[in-house]
């Protein structure tokens, strides 16, 4: 599938949300009140992307913080992996982070996440640090960050 609409996200995507987050994150999965919780926070943002079909591939969130931009969770629906949908959310953010004229954005990813190193490499993101034993089964965390 390709042309994705990027669009906020909606209080009726919230089930998409909370099941493509489950989906692809298994058990460090952060949970269904975790996911509502983080979308009410100030300066969170959520983005989905919506196939021609009119069903939700993926979401990014992300927040502000002074100067910066972080991300905290970017998902694509099994069904779509591979299909362009996190690539459009990540672009989306990009252009969302340069209008606001950030400096940088930064996230974590598992190290051991080829598909998404490689996604995030592509779109100039750079290793600046390790967090050792970072998630609930241990794996590490790289930190990344993206000048804007």
């Amino acid at each position: 599938m390709s042309g994705w609409l990027v669009r906020p996200a909606a209080p009726a995507d919230m089930d998409a949300l909370v099941a493509i987050e489950a989906d692809s994150f298994g058990p460090a999965s952060w949970g269904a009140d975790a996911v509502r919780q983080g979308l009410g926070e100030p300066g969170v943002f959520a983005l989905v992307a919506e196939g021609s079909d009119g069903a939700i591939g993926g979401f990014i969130l992300w927040r502000r913080a002074a100067d910066e931009g972080e991300i905290l969770s970017l998902a694509a629906a099994a069904r779509v992996r591979r299909a362009g949908a996190a690539k459009a959310l990540l672009a989306e953010v990009i252009l969302a982070a340069e209008a606001m004229r950030l400096r940088a954005l930064f996230l974590e990813v598992r190290a051991d996440n080829a598909a998404a190193r490689a996604l995030y490499e592509k779109a100039r993101f750079a290793t600046v640090g390790r967090r050792r034993r970072y998630y609930r089964d241990g794996a590490d965390a790289l930190v990344l960050r993206r000048a804007i």
